[in-house]
């Protein structure tokens, strides 16, 4: 457990933990029991995967038509995504217990194409996720597209995916035009987020400064990590988190490379001016009230370094979905975690921010 001046920080794992050798347990009774909990660890993925649907994906992509067939056309996207179809997101929903998938499109957004394009996109999107959410009722959940990084239009796209098409938050990617979004240029989005008590689900991409650094493999094995961790940062030490705090913002992929640098971050204030006016406690405090979804990050080495930094209270659900199956993340995410905490992530915390779907 990450401590701070002799105080706890954060909740480690504590399905984790060694349990106190019994008094007196022989060697047949020790064999025994290792047997029988060998034989629930390899059956709890299988029995939570078949209980009554109840997860909360909350990073679960879709690919709308007009935008597919944008991506398509000027070769933006990936096969997944141009793969996509409905009956897949509900055939990966069903085999691992999922009642509600919030949809969201993926990078690179829509910032790739023309500003009128853009804009048309966006919202013809929104209304494609919406339909799904009327047609599915209980289903589907919409994180709206929004046509960063043209403020008008985007405060025009939050009235009208909020008032009309009732959707549960907004996603903006982590960065645009070498912009993140603690960035001042961001200010009358966050007012009106911050204004709506909105909930805004980040997604990373690959900074404008830093494509194409690798010929060995693509911007996602390394950039999108850091690209969170980036936005992370800047909403913290630009002011913008503590001044917006009636926004709740989920960082993807257990927040990147965030837990690996915290103490990078909580040493700013005594080693950078620019961090004047911050302590370490304060810098904690904001990092712990973010919540971070579980997307490509079920396994052991992510999970051992978000919980040491990070409440479970904080975590949700989420898969990455057509990119990765929810039967990966379930297995993975059910070896590390007890079942009280599982409950915690599957569900209850998302429950907190999008109350709308205790119902589903």
């Amino acid at each position: 457990m990450l401590r701070w001046k002799g105080r706890a920080l954060a909740a480690s794992c504590r399905c984790c933990a060694e349990p106190p050798a019994a008094p007196g347990l022989t060697r047949r009774a020790f064999v025994a029991g290792a047997a029988a909990a060998a034989t629930v660890a390899a059956t709890a993925p299988k029995t939570l995967a078949q209980a009554k649907p109840h997860r909360i994906d909350v990073h679960h992509h879709v690919s709308p038509p007009a935008w597919n067939a944008a991506l398509r056309r000027e070769n933006a996207g990936q096969a997944a995504s141009y793969n996509w179809s409905l009956q897949k997101s509900l055939d990966d929903m069903d085999k691992s217990g999922i009642a509600t998938s919030i949809a969201s499109i993926t990078t690179p957004g829509i910032s790739f194409l023309g500003k009128d394009e853009a804009i048309r996109i966006a919202r013809d999107s929104n209304e494609y996720m919406a339909k799904l959410m009327t047609d599915h009722p209980g289903r589907f959940g919409l994180f709206a597209t929004l046509p960063l990084p043209d403020i008008d239009a985007t405060l025009k796209e939050i009235a009208y995916a909020f008032d009309t098409l009732k959707a549960d938050g907004v996603c903006m990617m982590t960065s645009y035009d070498n912009k993140w979004l603690g960035h001042v240029h961001y200010a009358p989005v966050m007012e009106e987020l911050n204004r709506r008590k909105a909930v805004v689900y980040t997604h990373p991409t690959s900074a404008a400064c830093c494509t194409n650094l690798l010929p060995e493999f693509r911007e996602p094995v390394v950039e999108y990590g850091t690209d969170t961790t980036r936005t992370i940062g800047s909403l913290v030490f630009s002011g913008a988190s503590q001044k917006y705090r009636d926004v709740t913002f989920i960082f993807s992929h257990a927040g990147g490379t965030m837990p690996f640098l915290i103490e990078r971050f909580t040493r700013l204030p005594r080693i950078d001016r620019r961090a004047a006016g911050f302590t370490p406690e304060m810098v904690m405090a904001e990092f712990q009230r973010f919540y971070y979804d579980t997307a490509q990050a079920a396994h052991r080495a992510a999970l051992s370094a978000l919980t040491t930094v990070i409440p479970v209270s904080q975590i949700v659900y989420g898969t990455d979905f057509p990119f990765r199956t929810n039967e990966d993340h379930v297995r993975g995410l059910s070896a590390f975690f007890n079942l009280m905490d599982m409950k915690a992530i599957d569900r209850d915390n998302a429950l907190r921010f999008m109350p709308r779907l205790k119902a589903a």
